[in-house]
């Protein structure tokens, strides 16, 4: 008797076991089977560097997502989207579509009006003009127009940059080729900006009063610097030698920070960048780590990178100078440094879009940067008590 109903409910089990097996065999086969009803809308593509998902990207669905990825568009260029939705009938499915991200931002190539080279010019003059973009490391630039390098006059030209998605800026422009004059000795500018003024004239609750040096200041009376009034400095600690080259340790370095250190000024330090990479910036960072790990170092570490000059030279794209910024700010937080940017008014608005922490130059008698300010350098010929000859005026704001 026992064995009968030991073998009635192994048939039971066998039969609901097979009854749900079978069931699930048939949702399996209906979600597999199920009906994907996905379009794209037409008007709506991925821009690069934007911040989008795929739920904007779709006109007409059979259902509602449960899943919705961001698109990568830190590159352009075709890319395959997964993502899962429950369509209308209740089956979850799967579903992949090839998105394209573009690009639509022109290069910039910063509006000049003129631009004058001597008889004999034997540069560049595209690569001379600024001209990059915020995707492409090496777009096109031309000058369109002719003009003799030998011959003055002034030439109407236009110059035009095209990035490889073939965004296009143009720019009108006059060329004047003229003579070099003669040299006739003498003279120079006698005005300058005095430190006591400035500090006169913008004081507040929130700001303090400094200045920034290199070896172009000389050897400096740092104890008159104090009794002046400079209330913080910012200390050159070297430059890059070139693309890819070694780095060079400013001659005044060591006597500037170990000067400032014992009468007590709080000192940041800057270096001149020239690096065409994140890799780059790096090393930077570790090196300057190296030099200034003895001394004491209130402020930030500064990153002044402004070859705009030759910019075409360093096969950089905006999104590749701003990578390697953020990787150098990066590699000094690891170790307790406190990193800005410096930077030019300009430059700050229309390459950097308006950094964080930032040091702008401007020099004016009222800045009118857009965005927020750390430390304003409003002039280059100022003068303090214990520095031969002139020296970069700095309002800090805290």
């Amino acid at each position: 008797m026992k064995k009968k109903i030991i073998i009635i409910l192994i048939v039971l089990v066998f039969l609901v076991l097979s009854f749900f097996g079978i069931k699930r065999l048939i949702w399996n086969y209906k979600v597999a089977h199920a009906k994907k009803i996905v379009e794209l809308a037409t008007n709506q593509v991925p821009v690069y560097q934007s911040n989008i998902r795929i739920r904007s990207l779709i006109k007409e669905i059979n259902g509602k997502l449960t899943t919705n990825p961001k698109i990568k568009t830190d590159k352009i260029g075709k890319q395959t989207i997964k993502f899962n939705y429950t369509t209308d009938e209740g089956y979850p499915v799967s579903y992949e579509v090839e998105i394209e991200v573009i690009d639509t931002t022109p290069p910039k190539i910063f509006q000049l009006k003129s631009k004058t080279v001597y008889t004999g010019y034997d540069g560049d003059l595209a690569k001379s003009l600024f001209c990059g973009d915020n995707y492409d490391p090496n777009p096109k630039c031309t000058i369109e127009g002719e003009y003799d390098v030998n011959t003055p006059g002034v030439y109407d030209l236009k110059f035009i940059g095209e990035d490889q998605s073939g965004n296009k800026s143009t720019n009108s422009f006059s060329l004047t080729i003229k003579d070099k004059p003669k040299s006739t000795g003498g003279g120079g500018n006698t005005s300058y900006t005095s430190f006591e003024e400035v500090k006169e004239k913008y004081k507040a609750e929130n700001t303090k009063f400094g200045i920034d040096v290199s070896h172009w200041q000389g050897d400096i009376n740092f104890k008159k610097v104090k009794e002046a009034g400079v209330e913080f400095v910012y200390i050159r600690v070297g430059r890059g030698d070139g693309i890819g080259k070694d780095y060079v340790l400013d001659d005044k370095f060591e006597r500037n920070i170990k000067g400032f250190n014992e009468v007590g000024i709080p000192v940041g330090v800057y270096f001149y960048s020239n690096a065409n990479s994140s890799k780059d910036a790096e090393r930077e960072a570790k090196w300057i780590m190296k030099q200034i790990k003895n001394y004491k170092v209130d402020l930030e570490v500064v990153y002044d990178w402004e070859n705009w000059g030759n910019f075409q030279d360093y096969d950089l794209s905006f999104y590749g100078l701003k990578d390697s910024y953020q990787k150098f700010n990066k590699t000094l937080k690891e170790k307790g440094y406190k990193g800005m940017l410096y930077g030019s008014k300009s430059y700050l608005e229309s390459v950097w879009d308006n950094p964080v922490e930032v040091w702008v130059a401007h020099y004016t008698e009222q800045t009118n940067y857009m965005g927020k300010i750390n430390v304003w350098q409003l002039c280059d010929d100022g003068k303090v008590d214990g520095i031969n000859g002139y020296v970069d005026l700095d309002i800090r704001y805290e």
